[in-house]
């Protein structure tokens, strides 16, 4: 019985290391929530402000390759797959970008544009800066 409690500790360690057993929870999760929308009642519509923000949150959190956590976070929200165009969003949030800025995620932009203001600096997010 030791052998059999062993081997699992090892291949349960082995999982961890490699990340892979987090990945499996993570999609575990996700299919949960797929299943409870299937047998719930309608959610209520999403207003326009949170289609954004939840927009926001999915191209980081795609960009930063949790894939996991944006498909739990698109069936939580009841996010459709069809997506906003970066475009329609920079429009609404009155963003400019650049060649630097239009590598890395609006929530970058964003973040980095308030701390300028309370920090009254002239830096700026750019893809090689961000959290790696």
């Amino acid at each position: 019985m030791a052998q059999v409690k062993d081997l699992k500790n090892a291949i349960s360690e082995s999982l961890e290391r490699k990340g892979v057993l987090n990945q499996v929870k993570a999609q575990i999760r996700a299919e949960m929530f797929h299943v409870l929308d299937e047998h719930s009642e309608g959610k209520p519509p999403i207003c326009n402000e949170n289609l954004i923000i939840n927009e926001l949150i999915l191209e980081y959190l795609q960009y930063n390759k949790y894939k996991h956590t944006s498909s739990v976070l698109m069936a939580e929200a009841g996010q459709s797959e069809t997506r906003l165009d970066r475009e329609f969003i920079k429009n609404e949030l009155n963003i400019a970008e650049d060649l630097e800025t239009s590598s890395v995620p609006l929530l970058y932009s964003l973040v980095n544009f308030f701390l300028q203001q309370s920090a009254g600096s002239k830096t700026k997010v750019t893809k090689k800066e961000t959290w790696q």
